[in-house]
């Protein structure tokens, strides 16, 4: 199965950056449909501002109604794709900032999902702990060939979404990547600036 992904609009992304929202788009997309009342208690929130936050999903079309799932009073819920992707592009200048607070909000996630990690390390089995790494390299490139090792990676990882690995198998598990590749801050002239 090839993942399929939405690359949001300004307003999407606007929607998408409040943090609660992206819990949850994290939430449906890794646990599968659920409810505003059972999403609630897992992300701590009265069921109003939940149902609300899920309105607002669904409006820019990362969520939708699970029609197989539900009645007219529990409406049920699941993601619409299985990943947002948004290009570090510079985007025109009245989206510049809802595409920074999408990715200040992208990047607490982050932070948050690996000290969790770093936290249960030590708890997983051997095998785990091995097949884990926080590791980070820092390489002199032109953009051209920044962006050729960006699509090598990607298709590498793309290639496991078709993995053979038994989903049922009782040594498998959620396994993240994250992909954070940018020129290290400071060592790249800005546009405008004179130096």
């Amino acid at each position: 199965m090839v993942a399929s992904e939405i690359t949001p609009s300004a307003a999407g992304l606007r929607a998408l950056s409040h943090p609660t929202r992206l819990r949850m788009l994290m939430l449906l997309r890794l646990e599968g449909p659920a409810t505003a009342t059972q999403l609630a208690q897992q992300l701590k929130l009265n069921t109003g501002a939940t149902s609300y936050h899920l309105r607002q999903l669904a409006e820019h079309g990362f969520i939708e109604e699970d029609a197989e799932r539900g009645d007219a009073r529990d409406r049920w819920w699941k993601a619409a794709h299985q990943s947002t992707r948004m290009g570090m592009t510079s985007r025109p200048e009245e989206e510049a900032e809802d595409a920074e607070a999408y990715l200040q909000s992208v990047a607490l996630m982050y932070t948050e999902t690996l000290m969790q990690a770093v936290g249960e390390r030590r708890f997983l089995p051997v095998s785990w702990q091995e097949a884990s790494t926080t590791s980070d390299w820092h390489i002199r490139l032109t953009p051209a060939r920044a962006e050729a090792l960006l699509e090598a990676i990607e298709a590498v990882i793309a290639g496991y979404w078709d993995s053979e690995e038994p989903a049922d198998s009782h040594e498998a598990a959620d396994f993240v990547v994250n992909l954070n590749a940018f020129p290290r801050p400071g060592t790249v002239v800005l546009e405008g600036d004179d130096r």
